[in-house]
């Protein structure tokens, strides 16, 4: 009768003679492939969580906190490492085979083991730190996210790479040319490289470098000038496709919401395009469309050109010079910008708010109620952009003199007295209106300042009037971020230099004298703040509008004496009780407790109670800092001391003995040593980690 047996085993006994060289057959035989089976996911579980604690126990040494995929991995090192350090221990100290009578020490020898794993576990997270810095490498979740255009971006990175050094750009971006940007011929090549790889580069790139050939207070005039030759022109896009935005984001069909709408564009620029309508109320329009699926091109374009910044940042002389990562940044941010509408329509209306459109200057005034995103709808105005204007000036007899005069008063009351202003005040982006009026257009870029930097601006124009060094130098340094080291007598005499060569009549105003000006603010290494430079790109966008306008127009002069005027408006007697009403509002509760703190001050003098309380590190900034500062000098301290006395102690002959080869000296010596590593390896981590 055959006995009862588990799952997997096969009762009775085999008859016959059992095979050669086989003892006698087992009544009972099993099969272990399910035994195995069922191991192999708690060998796998037991596995991971060895692996994650371990990664752990490096961690919490270390004082940080890894990412899932650097915890795993040291984890694995240290399981791998474990068993190889082991045997090398145990196989020095211990040739031949353990016994009882060696199992107790070798046991302190597999807890060293087990130390010296943690301690290779930090040094291998230290070595990944200091060659891929947490953070530098996106996560494994990113990495799933949008493989395919991340392939794309990559493609294009190297294709733009590629015409930078096809338009004579690569040894500019190695740093073997530092020395050509010395003379203007070298300069000059850099910039016609990099305005061919801009304008090559498409979009972005190209609207990337007209904002750049802005910026005179960070490049030579030179690279601004090339820069400056960029055009934005593009081809129109059909119109289903633009009648297809259109519905899609204004929710109705075309017909519904316009009585006219013309398909054929009236300019067509890289971003977007502009058509004429009107609405079934009878008012005429102007439409700005955006190109579709512009916006995932630019976006990538923009990540491409900052990544390039920093890599020029980090390579060059002259990229470090200009400070091309927060350049990028900035003109990245003025872009993004430009393709909301939205933005654009609040930024008409601030600036119809603080400056209300007249007879002179106009505004195309923006219809809410039709303007989304990638939709901006807004008054139409017929005129003619200045550069073009020359023969209509002429064949109606209106005087350029004024002309200019208006749209530097204009410009110039945005700025000084109401804060928000037209932040590209090109040729094209101002029209002449029937009658002589201007119309201004493109406020998808405005600047603003607060009220104190229109004050600082306000005083600057008046040292400039009344050509007073001192005067300009302090307005200076109110705009600007103030550094630690500036020598304010070279910046007088240096701004002195300058009001005497622009405003003494003696040589006439030219584009070159907001060049200079930034020259001066360069070479003092004054940081000019971005809305501080945008006051800075329009008046010298305007000194080039001005100029091709009114030949003869007096800059200076007139920038002058519209200063004088903006001030006497400031002082009638209206502007002069508000202000004193509103310093002497701001003063009463200052007067109201002035007496009361005399009589205490007086009385603790009287007394001798009188002293002087000063809290040292009061900003929490400073106090973590130097806790932080404090920490690290503790355990570099610690780690020193402790691997001085690992060393003492490995270095004593004698002690008692563990076995033939070690003594109890030697065995503390090499745990101390362990403990400074761990030490040392954590103060070496926070380093790099606050380098990064």
């Amino acid at each position: 009768m055959g006995a009862s047996v588990g799952p997997g085993c096969l009762a009775g006994t085999e008859s016959g003679p059992p095979p050669p060289g086989r003892g006698p057959r087992s009544p009972l035989r099993c099969q272990t492939w399910p035994v195995e089976l069922l191991t192999l996911p708690i060998v796998l579980v037991t596995g991971f969580i060895t692996v994650v604690v371990l990664g752990l126990v490096a961690q919490r040494l270390l004082g940080l906190r890894l990412g899932t995929i650097r915890l795993i991995a040291t984890g694995f090192f240290a399981v791998t490492v474990f068993p190889v350090i082991t045997y090398a221990l145990l196989g020095r100290l211990y040739p031949g085979e353990l016994g009882p009578e060696t199992s107790g020490t070798a046991g302190w020898f597999i807890l060293l083991s087990g130390m010296c794993t943690i301690l290779a576990s930090m040094v291998f997270i230290v070595v990944i730190e200091a060659f891929v810095p947490f953070g530098s490498v996106p996560p494994p979740v990113v990495w799933g996210r949008g493989l395919r255009a991340r392939f794309a971006r990559t493609r294009r990175y190297w294709q733009i790479v590629t015409i930078g050094f096809r338009s004579g750009l690569g040894p500019y971006l190695r740093g073997r040319r530092e020395r050509d940007l010395d003379s203007p011929g070298g300069r000059a090549r850099l910039g016609r490289s990099l305005a061919d790889t801009l304008n090559a580069g498409g979009v972005t790139f190209v609207k990337l470098g007209q904002l750049l050939a802005t910026r005179r207070d960070l490049l030579h005039p030179e690279i601004a000038d090339e820069l400056a030759r960029l055009q934005d022109d593009a081809d129109p896009v059909p119109w289903d496709k633009v009648e297809a935005v259109l519905v899609d984001e204004l929710g109705a069909p075309v017909d519904r919401l316009f009585a006219q709408f013309a398909r054929e564009p009236l300019a067509a620029a890289s971003v977007g395009q502009v058509h004429l309508a009107r609405l079934h109320s009878g008012v005429e329009v102007a439409v700005k469309v955006q190109r579709p699926g512009i916006v995932p091109t630019v976006e990538r374009d923009l990540d491409i050109a900052i990544r390039l910044a920093a890599r020029l940042e980090q390579g060059t002389k002259w990229g470090r010079s200009i400070g091309a990562s927060s350049l990028a940044e900035g003109l990245a941010t003025a872009i993004r910008e430009e393709l909301d509408h939205r933005i654009e329509a609040d930024n008409i209306l601030a600036v119809a708010r603080a400056q209300p459109g007249t007879a002179t200057v106009v505004l195309p005034m923006p219809h809410r109620e039709l303007s989304t995103e990638r939709v901006l709808v807004m008054d139409r105005m017929v005129g003619t952009p200045l550069h073009s204007a020359a023969g209509e000036i002429a064949g109606h007899g209106y005087d350029p003199d004024l002309i200019a005069r208006t749209l530097l008063d204009c410009l110039l009351r945005q700025i000084v007295l109401q804060g928000v202003f037209l932040a590209d005040p090109h040729a094209g982006n101002v029209l002449l209106l029937a009658g002589g009026g201007l119309g201004l257009l493109d406020f998808g870029s405005v600047g603003r300042l607060d009220r104190s930097l229109r004050e600082a601006m306000q005083r600057l124009l008046l040292g400039f009037d009344r050509q007073d060094p001192l005067a300009v130098s302090d307005a200076l340094l109110e705009l600007v971020p103030r550094p630690d080291e500036v020598d304010d007598q070279r910046l007088e005499r240096d701004l002195g230099r300058f009001m005497a060569r622009y405003t003494t009549g003696a040589m006439p105003a030219r584009r070159q004298m907001f060049t200079d000006l930034f020259r001066i603010v360069a070479e003092h290494g004054l940081a000019v703040p971005p809305e501080v430079a945008a006051v800075f790109r329009s008046l010298a966008t305007a000194e080039g509008t001005l100029s091709a306008l009114a030949p003869g127009f007096d800059l200076v002069s007139e920038t002058r004496h519209l200063a004088g005027a903006y001030l006497a408006e400031q002082l009638t007697p209206e502007q002069l009780r508000q202000t004193a009403v509103d310093e002497l509002a701001a003063l009463v509760p200052i007067l109201r407790r002035l007496p009361r703190r005399v009589e205490r001050i007086a009385n603790a003098a009287e007394h001798g109670r009188l002293g002087l309380s000063v809290r040292l590190l009061a900003d929490e900034r400073d106090r973590a800092a130097l806790t932080d500062m404090l920490h690290e000098v503790i355990l570099a301290f610690l780690a020193a001391t402790i691997g001085i006395m690992a060393v003492l102690l490995l270095g004593t002959a004698g002690g008692p003995v563990v076995n033939e080869a070690v003594s109890l000296y030697d065995l503390i010596g090499y745990n101390l040593l362990v403990i400074s590593g761990i030490l040392a390896l954590r103060v070496l981590m926070r380093i790099f980690r606050r380098a990064g």
